[in-house]
């Protein structure tokens, strides 16, 4: 004989299972917090060893270099528009990417706070002198645009005095061949 179990137990049996089901989430759930808090609170110490570094750029490039932690998932602290500081799969290593138009490269990677905060420097070091050398080329640029144009402007210049000679000149030869005509219509006239 076969004996149904009571309903009853079937279900006492299911709502165990779900609870025990929620917990097993509800730890996980908790892991992926902490693991989020643990990636936040070591980028938080990149952004303390940062801190000097932040106040010490120069006034005309505090716009370009962000410097802080923005909300995300993962937590990113971003050093520009284009690179930011994010935490690898172990959530120890810190990794310094760019994003570039052919995909993401890693710019370095460090376990100590410290070292990435040096690379990030460098980083910044190099974006800075890269830019002074952009300005410095654009007025070069700019000076041989202006000499061009003075020199255009000179040439025009001259060339509307050469043009003013030559209207003038055909003027003269025209009242000298008007004359000229005048006078041997003249002379043909009384002969």
């Amino acid at each position: 004989m076969n004996t149904v179990p009571a309903t009853g137990a079937t279900v006492r049996k299911l709502q165990e299972r779900i609870r025990e089901a929620r917990i097993r989430e509800s730890d996980r759930m908790d892991g992926i917090v902490d693991l989020r808090e643990t990636e936040r609170a070591r980028l938080e110490l990149l952004a303390e060893e940062m801190a000097g570094v932040a106040e010490e750029l120069p006034e005309r490039d505090r716009d370009r270099f962000l410097l802080s932690i923005l909300p995300g998932d993962p937590p990113r602290y971003w050093v520009d528009a284009t690179s930011f500081v994010m935490m690898g799969r172990d959530k120890r290593t810190f990794r310094f990417l760019q994003d570039t138009l052919n995909g993401r490269i890693v710019l370095a990677e460090a376990n100590d706070a410290g070292k990435m905060a040096d690379r990030v420097t460098t980083h910044l070091a190099e974006r800075i002198v890269e830019r002074e050398r952009a300005l410095a080329a654009d007025d070069v640029e700019m000076a041989r645009h202006r000499k061009l144009a003075d020199a255009r402007q000179i040439q025009n210049h001259a060339s509307s005095r050469l043009s003013g000679f030559w209207v003038f000149l055909a003027f003269i030869i025209g009242i000298i061949f008007g004359a000229s005509a005048l006078l041997v219509y003249a002379w043909v006239t009384v002969a």
